[in-house]
């Protein structure tokens, strides 16, 4: 769950105030395309980007997995790119909204999908986990994290409903790797992996004319969910993505950054300062919430205190777990079990 960054960040360079209206596209940078995708949760939306390449179009990013992203990818073609039909698909990572049509875009149009090895193994261990294996994972989560039953019932329930659901799912992928160069109409993008929000996320910039398509590592205003995974208890991501903010750092700051989410910008390195302040800002928060032995969902109320859908309150857990599994990693907090097999963290 996306989060508000501070509102001490450097102010950003916005070129553009309004995103594309539906199913049509704008031309952000020569032969780069902006659109822009419905979803069905709070953050309602998501860019995607359409490169013109020498025999067709490239595709960044997918959509999430619904009969109204496939209708308007059909219109595009169609309408804003003059019947030209896409060649090739790339997911920058394997979250729903990125990955969660290529299946269906690449059964329609016959196109290949490239992604990072990390990327297509994550995809893959969610949408292949049966019901039951689903709720076990999801039930050692919750009971890990200190949530209530109520709480664990409902996001199971919601969750074995979605791993039942019929999809067209991706078969087959080339494999991409960081500082990869892909050429895509005479252009060199080069591929810089991202990890924290993600395991393994694939950001791809034009040297040409210094434009990054930065999918969720980089996002103006919000930061991405950096979240501890059910099946990764003691996993350190904040770390990960922290040191990938210094890995993308040594990209120009004059770089053109489009985003995944709200709107393109000029601003990288500011921007990167501002979401390292903000992950220190709710360190400190966290490391409060342990001065008395809490769970992690005791410490979730204080670092979102604001009202939670049964949505949200997954990813909140998640990254709470993520900010405590930090503090713990250096030491700052101590991590113990209770009876119940609960996480336990207290101030050192």
């Amino acid at each position: 769950m996306p989060t508000p960054t501070s509102q001490k960040e450097s102010p950003l360079d916005f070129p553009w105030s309004e995103p594309p209206e539906p199913a049509t596209g704008i031309e952000v940078a020569p032969g780069v395309n902006w659109v822009r995708m419905p979803l069905p949760f709070a953050l309602d939306h998501i860019n995607l980007w359409v490169l013109e390449g020498a025999d067709g179009l490239v595709l960044v990013d997918s959509g999430f997995e619904s009969s109204l992203t496939q209708e308007i990818w059909a219109r595009l073609f169609d309408s804003a790119f003059s019947g030209k039909r896409p060649q090739r698909l790339i997911c920058t990572h394997h979250h729903p909204d990125h990955m969660g049509l290529a299946g269906w875009l690449m059964e329609t149009y016959g196109i290949p999908l490239s992604t990072t090895q990390k990327e297509w193994d994550a995809y893959h261990l969610w949408s292949r986990l049966k019901p039951d294996a689903v709720t076990e994972m999801m039930g050692q989560f919750y009971k890990r994290g200190g949530v209530s039953g109520d709480r664990q019932e409902i996001d199971l329930r919601r969750r074995k409903d979605m791993s039942s659901r019929e999809r067209i799912s991706p078969e087959g992928f080339e494999c991409i790797r960081n500082a990869d160069e892909i050429d895509i109409g005479g252009q060199a993008w080069t591929v810089n992996i991202g990890t924290g929000h993600s395991p393994e996320l694939a950001a791809l910039f034009r040297v040409k004319d210094k434009v990054l398509i930065s999918g969720d590592q980089v996002l103006p205003k919000i930061s991405p969910n950096v979240s501890v995974m059910p099946f990764a208890l003691d996993s350190d991501p904040l770390k990960d993505f922290l040191e990938s903010l210094d890995h993308f750092r040594q990209l120009p700051s004059d770089t053109l950054v489009l985003p995944s989410h709200k709107l393109p910008f000029y601003g990288l390195h500011d921007r990167i300062d501002a979401l390292k302040a903000h992950h220190m800002e709710r360190l400190d928060d966290a490391l409060s919430a342990c001065s008395e032995s809490v769970t992690a969902a005791q410490a979730t109320k204080v670092l979102f205190p604001r009202a939670l859908t049964d949505h949200q309150y997954f990813f909140a857990l998640g990254e709470t777990l993520a900010h405590l599994n930090y503090l713990w990693r250096n030491k700052k907090v101590s991590r113990e079990e209770d009876g119940e097999g609960t996480f336990l963290f207290k101030r050192l």
